[in-house]
């Protein structure tokens, strides 16, 4: 694709990153080259709104590893090795490593993100999916399709996931956590905010969450459940230890089911009963002989 000055300037772009398209490419020039010296000249910023406008392309960059400053290229970037950059890594469609990823900044991928080792960055943007051994945000993380993380994921902001996600280590996420189907967990699950699955949560350890806990579907964790709001489960809700809500808030079991149903769809099982269960059946912990 070449980016002639009419091409550009119909997008309405800032007045000094037109005067700089104008004073280093008059004639215009190709679409990547023309993102690469916008990266090279420091104008990262103005190389990702040039993405944003144009799009990506079906153009592909293979190389053994990558170590840049910066990165943002119109197509998918895959790398038999490692990627590390000082600041951001972007791309208009995949991002792809057999190794880690790491950038001082953020990681934007306009499809999937899959790295063989661990993923560590300020922020995490995929569009589709994003695979990786263990995640390290300082900011958010955003998966518009399914996350599949091997150990641990840590996010200093919000998780947000548009299918699956599936987290092998602890799960720790200082803001909120939205998923768009279930959302599974090996180890423990901890938030400074709310926790909202559209179907399912299932933790292998403890649910300590900083506000509300809502699922669609049912709700088990092999240790305690705590919430500092209401516990909400659209169908069962199970916990190896206590369940407790917040105070002032109630613990709910089937919200989704037909009180005739409870019984065996909505039943809340505990070591005690919680002190604010407002709906669903509790059923009495079974006493080893």
């Amino acid at each position: 694709m070449e980016l002639s000055k009419g091409f550009v300037k119909a997008k309405n772009p800032c007045a000094d990153g037109f005067r700089w398209f104008l004073r280093h490419h008059p004639q215009g020039n190709d679409y990547q080259p023309v993102l690469d010296a916008l990266v090279a000249d420091g104008r990262v910023e103005d190389a990702c709104w040039l993405l944003a406008q144009f799009g990506p392309t079906h153009a592909v960059l293979r190389l053994d590893s990558l170590s840049c400053e910066a990165i943002v290229f119109a197509g998918a970037i895959e790398v038999r090795g490692n990627i590390d950059a000082g600041a951001l890594v972007r791309a208009g469609r995949g991002i792809r490593a057999s190794g880690a990823i790491r950038a001082g900044r953020d990681v934007v991928a306009g499809e999937a993100i899959v790295a063989g080792g661990a993923i560590e960055a300020v922020s995490v943007d995929a569009a589709g999916d994003l695979q990786a051994t263990s995640v390290m945000a300082d900011g958010a993380v955003r998966v518009g399709g399914q996350l599949r993380c091997a150990r641990e994921l840590v996010c200093r902001r919000d998780l947000d996931v548009g299918a699956q996600a599936s987290v092998g280590g602890v799960l720790v996420v200082d803001g909120e956590v939205r998923v768009g189907r279930s959302l599974r967990v090996r180890d423990t699950l901890r938030t400074g905010a709310s926790v909202r699955a559209v179907d399912g949560v299932l933790v292998d350890g403890a649910i300590d969450c900083g506000a509300h806990l809502d699922a669609g579907w049912g709700i088990r964790a092999g240790g305690p459940i705590t919430a500092r709001g209401a516990i909400r489960a659209g169908e069962s809700l199970s916990a190896g230890g206590e369940i407790t809500a917040g105070a002032g808030y109630g613990v709910y079991a089937g919200l989704c089911v037909q009180r005739e149903d409870w019984a065996s769809s909505a039943r809340v099982s505990a070591s005690a009963r919680p002190a604010d269960l407002l709906s669903g059946c509790w059923v009495e912990p079974v006493m080893e002989a």
